[in-house]
């Protein structure tokens, strides 16, 4: 990742209510590899979660086709 798409990152709860999807369903989501996230940090080993908003948009673009 490059230092400029640092500010394309969007926390779980933008995300969320980009997706209008509850912060869980995101989680559930990121586990099935539908829509991974970016871990920064290490809080309790895990990270908090990032979303590139490129993949958001790609998400969505995927979704209107069907």
């Amino acid at each position: 990742m490059k230092k400029d798409d640092i500010s394309e990152l969007l926390t779980l709860e933008e995300a969320g209510k980009i997706l209008k999807v509850h912060p869980g369903t995101l989680r559930r989501w990121d586990k099935e590899g539908l829509l991974k996230a970016v871990r920064i940090g290490s809080r309790r080993g895990i990270g908090d979660r990032r979303y590139r908003k490129e993949d958001i948009e790609n998400y969505i673009k995927q979704k209107k086709k069907k």
